[in-house]
């Protein structure tokens, strides 16, 4: 199946042509006649020589992907400078939570005042 991030399949990727499943082999199929004979060795051949090229592709696409989610999530993020004297809350790790309490448990500690700034 071609991954979303590429509009590729693993396989083509690196061999530079779709696999055929051996169903495709066992009956006629009108894509498995073009793979076999002459022709197929001129066309494998262009394959080979395209797949750097559609390598190159698919890499374009994972990034734009990437950058779309990334302006996505940053259009939503609320960015909060933090200043001496503010109040946080610390997030608790699983290793630091209470098992006697439960799911129910507190998820942070604090709050806690900042006192003083150490870098950005």
């Amino acid at each position: 199946m071609p991954k979303t991030s590429t509009g590729e399949t693993p396989y083509s990727l690196v061999y530079g042509t779709d696999a055929v499943i051996p169903v495709e082999v066992g009956e006629p199929s009108l894509r498995y006649s073009n793979e076999i004979g002459p022709s197929n060795d001129e066309s494998r051949l262009q394959d080979l020589d395209e797949v750097e090229e559609r390598r190159d592709m698919a890499h374009i696409r994972m990034i734009a992907q990437k950058q779309q989610a990334e302006s996505y999530y940053n259009k939503k993020a609320k960015v909060r400078p933090l200043r001496v004297g503010d109040y946080i809350l610390k997030s608790k790790t699983q290793a630091a939570k209470d098992p006697n309490e439960g799911k129910l448990g507190k998820n942070w500690d604090g709050p806690y005042k900042i006192t003083a700034v150490a870098s950005k």
